[in-house]
């Protein structure tokens, strides 16, 4: 693995030579990268400029990750990006997601864009997306996941996250406590690395929070996407766009509107009221503890009788014992199933994961997630709430499911 064979091929395809390069925003960390994409994407194109968006993974189309102007891409557009790039690699193999990200890019790369918005894949160094130097570069936060790829520490993850981050150019870090590695790799690199609470600061209060960094005072209103971390990735994408006010201008007055109104499917995203279904990504251990967040948050305003309900699997390759633990006594009972996926966590290991951390609350097994939610949704309640949560896959299963029985599991 590496970035010369991706590379070669993206000389090959002679990617931004028909038009001017676009300003590139890099996005890379363990959560939050979808949201600040999202954030950054919809905010620029408020301002009037032509945004492109490179997103993964996709929850129910492939299109979703390949954006315009906040439009996916056309199927035919995608055949042809795909031909271009399987024509110009030759006799070099390519990963599924080099492919893809090549795709994007040459698809990107054949009309004139002003900013291009890049979400990180695995890691940063070495990831396929990396092959374009970011004018701003952003890394949200640095947690465990991905270890047997990145490393089995922060700090060696978060050096794998700061490949990203280029010389004399725009560096931000929306953790709070940054590993020394990023902060030393920036400072190498030569890159002008500002931390959250360090050059801008998240300042709550009720409801509304504010922002400040050395260009003044935003009070900005709650958000839509739910999660005290979600002002963290709202106050890094404001310190980006402020910082490359030189080349795209940006009003306050379009940050203050825009971002209370972003939202994403799959981020605690209600399917349904009364009872509540919630889909959630939260996949690794770092979500799992801002899902709890908004669970607890959740539990204040709910009826004494109400019942917090889980609809859960995760892949094999995560931590599903330490997100089981995170969150094993927010929920009255837990509907555990088989994601359809190679990588998916048999259902009997979940079994026997929840057997071993004594989860108290009953646990029900079931074949596939559909069934899981069903199973669920029919024991539920109006009072109740079912939280769909562990991995895009499983999220993209509900979505899916829910969409085909038209709101009547």
């Amino acid at each position: 693995m590496g970035l010369e064979r991706v590379s070669v091929v993206a000389q090959r395809l002679a990617l931004f030579n028909q038009y001017k390069r676009p300003v590139i925003v890099t996005v890379a960390g363990t959560n939050g990268k979808g949201s600040s994409c999202a954030m950054l994407e919809q905010v620029y194109a408020k301002a009037g400029y032509r945004v492109g968006c490179y997103t993964s993974p996709h929850l129910q189309r492939y299109h979703e990750r390949v954006r315009i102007c906040c439009d996916e891409i056309s199927n035919q557009a995608l055949c042809d990006a795909f031909d271009a790039v399987e024509s110009a690699r030759e006799a070099i193999e390519l990963t599924y997601f080099e492919m893809g990200t090549l795709a994007a890019f040459w698809h990107f790369s054949q009309q004139p864009l002003d900013v291009l918005v890049l979400e990180v894949g695995l890691g940063g160094r070495l990831d396929a997306v990396n092959i374009l130097d970011a004018d701003c570069a952003l890394v949200t936060n640095v947690d465990m996941d991905h270890m047997e790829y990145l490393g089995d520490t922060r700090e060696k993850i978060g050096l794998e996250k700061a490949g990203v981050y280029r010389a004399h150019q725009i560096a931000i870090c929306g953790d709070r406590s940054p590993p020394q590695s990023l902060v030393n790799y920036a400072i190498n690199q030569g890159a002008q690395l500002k931390c959250i609470q360090q050059a801008f600061f998240v300042e709550a209060g009720e409801g509304s929070w504010r922002y400040r960094d050395v260009n003044g005072v935003l009070d900005m209103p709650s958000l839509s996407l739910a999660g005290m971390f979600q002002r963290d990735n709202a106050a890094s994408v404001i310190y980006a766009i402020r910082a490359l006010n030189r080349i795209l201008p940006v009003a306050d007055a379009v940050i203050v509107d825009t971002l209370p109104k972003v939202q994403l499917p799959g981020r605690f995203q209600y399917l349904n009221h009364a009872p509540d279904v919630i889909v959630d990504v939260a996949h690794n251990p770092q979500a799992a503890e801002s899902l709890l967040d908004n669970l607890t948050a959740l539990r204040k305003n709910m009826p004494k009788e109400g019942r917090l309900v889980a609809v859960f699997s995760m892949l094999a390759d995560k931590d599903i014992q330490a997100v089981v633990k995170i969150l094993m006594q927010e929920f009255d009972t837990w509907h555990v199933a088989e994601i359809n996926h190679p990588r998916a966590a048999k259902l009997n290991d979940l079994e026997n994961i929840f057997s071993s951390c004594t989860v108290n609350s009953p646990v029900k097994a079931h074949r596939n997630i559909e069934l899981a939610l069903s199973s669920a949704y029919k024991s539920v309640a109006k009072n109740d709430k079912i939280i769909v949560f562990g991995s895009f896959f499983t999220v993209a299963a509900a979505l899916d499911y829910w969409a085909a029985t038209r709101f009547q599991p």
